[in-house]
């Protein structure tokens, strides 16, 4: 009987939380698609960041996402680039690997330097945080955060 209960009040205590928490704590952490934010450690001796968002969305393929990024890098000695970049996404278990090519220069660095695609080596931690490290031109550890997905 007291197990009955018990089950009772669990029940009734989940039915009184809001829908989004419900969803939050049902989703499965390997589903990695919809929108997310990163930012990286900084790197070339402290002196660059990247943040930006990623937006992953679904291919016929099993274990592959489409995806599309926006880097903003910003280095203190040539400035701000801001790049969207066309990507794919690869899950292997927990682990994800995103393979990026550059689509448009929304706001260019200086002049004359090279852009390399932005790669990211990551580990799914939960259904809203991934962690690894970006793998372009420079490395340095990265951490990808869900968004938040609100009501307009």
């Amino acid at each position: 009987m007291r197990l009955a209960v018990a089950a009772c009040l669990a029940a009734l205590c989940l039915a009184g939380l809001p829908a989004s928490a419900q969803e939050d704590d049902q989703r499965d952490s390997g589903d990695i698609l919809g929108n997310w934010t990163f930012q990286t450690k900084p790197y070339r001796e402290g002196r660059c960041i990247m943040s930006g968002t990623a937006r992953l969305t679904p291919n016929p393929e099993k274990g592959v996402y489409d995806c599309e990024l926006t880097a903003v890098e910003v280095c203190s000695m040539w400035g701000r680039s801001v790049v969207l970049q066309k990507c794919s996404a690869r899950r292997f278990g927990n682990q994800v690997s995103i393979r990026s090519e550059i689509d448009q220069f929304l706001e260019s660095k200086e002049e004359g330097l090279v852009y390399v695609p932005d790669n990211f080596a990551l580990t799914i931690q939960s259904a809203k945080r991934m962690y690894g490290s970006l793998v372009s031109a420079a490395t340095a550890p990265a951490e990808f955060i869900r968004s938040e997905e609100g009501i307009s």
